[in-house]
């Protein structure tokens, strides 16, 4: 993956563009951090910002994708009702990476157990 396109040249990403790339929310990041799974720096202003090199050794390790069997199984499962975090523990992977591999076989629910308008 190239560097995020709202960040050309930067060297620091904001939270906000960490969860993007992962497809994940801010909170996910922040305590991410706190699990040292990704290394903030701090601006004077107090603000966590994420070097380009450690989101994307980040997401290297998370890309590694299950075969097609665990995908169609996982799809399964949370067609019957599970939840994408409960799936992705079930075949040992992050929410991000569970989130990106249902998204291309299933339609995935809003906060609400309804399918999710697309725009």
């Amino acid at each position: 993956m190239e560097r995020p396109p709202n960040s050309p040249g930067e060297e620091l990403l904001k939270p906000r563009e960490v969860a993007e790339i992962f497809g994940v929310r801010t909170t996910t990041i922040a305590r991410w951090a706190r699990e040292g799974r990704l290394t903030p720096s701090r601006t004077p202003g107090g603000h966590r910002r994420y070097a380009w090199p450690g989101v994307r050794r980040l997401l290297d390790q998370e890309a590694e994708p299950p075969g097609s069997e665990i995908a169609e199984d996982a799809a399964r499962l949370y067609e019957q009702g599970w939840t994408i975090r409960q799936v992705a523990e079930r075949f040992g992977c992050g929410y991000g990476v569970m989130r990106r591999i249902l998204r291309t076989r299933v339609v995935l629910r809003g906060r609400g157990g309804a399918p999710r308008r697309t725009p």
